[in-house]
């Protein structure tokens, strides 16, 4: 399960993302927000950064007009690690090296079109398991 939350500024682009999941077989949860009106991006990040910690979902996708808030908020969450990405590169490598369970975009930084090939390497990469990045982990956590 892929848990997914937006506030306004990335409404339009999260109902990409979730048709684009769905399309290729993943379920996902959808924790809001439900339309363009003007929200708090707190209450949403919260939300699915709270159901990947407990296990609800696997992973977690969250969108707002930047993503610097939503990481911010996510990361406030103990077993969350979330990463603001912008491109493939850095959207593989944090699954690879930092075994980052949130990802973060921005729906006003980057096209559609780029999120969803970021979501791809996020969803399809695995985690490394390298000695070196389990142990890094430990540090972060």
């Amino acid at each position: 399960m892929i848990g997914i939350g937006s506030d306004h500024g990335g409404y339009g682009l999260k109902l990409e993302v979730i048709k684009h999941l769905k399309e290729r077989g993943f379920d996902v949860k959808d924790y809001g927000c439900d339309s363009e009106a003007s929200c708090d991006y707190p209450i949403y990040g919260k939300a699915v950064a709270e159901a990947v910690a407990n296990g609800e979902c696997e992973l977690g996708i969250l969108i707002c007009g930047t993503g610097i808030g939503m990481s911010m908020t996510a990361n406030k969450v103990k077993g969350v690690r979330a990463a603001l990405c912008s491109d493939c590169f850095s959207a593989r490598a944090t699954k690879e090296h930092n075994n980052a369970n949130v990802l973060c975009m921005g729906a006003r930084t980057i096209g559609p079109g780029l999120a969803l090939m970021i979501v791809d390497e996020f969803v399809d990469t695995p985690f490394s398991n390298d000695e070196r990045h389990i142990r890094r982990i430990s540090m972060i956590e």
